[in-house]
């Protein structure tokens, strides 16, 4: 893991074309801007695991549903 401090209103630039720009940092929390192209995706940790994991649970099929076909 790379650890970098920033400022505020100091930036980061990841692989030439999305810029991590810190917006304010206020009460243990810091706010962050994002500039990227459209074709990223950019998701919370949090939200993009509780898609991985939503994804998962729709692939499974349970006996129950294969005795009611």
């Amino acid at each position: 893991m790379l650890v970098l401090s920033r400022k505020l209103e100091e930036s980061l630039i990841i692989d030439e074309d999305i810029e991590i720009v810190v917006i304010g940092i206020e009460d243990g929390k810091v706010k962050l801007g994002i500039n990227a192209p459209k074709d990223k995706k950019i998701f919370r940790k949090e939200v993009l695991e509780e898609i991985k994991k939503e994804n998962k649970n729709a692939t499974e099929v349970n006996d129950d549903f294969l005795k009611n076909l």
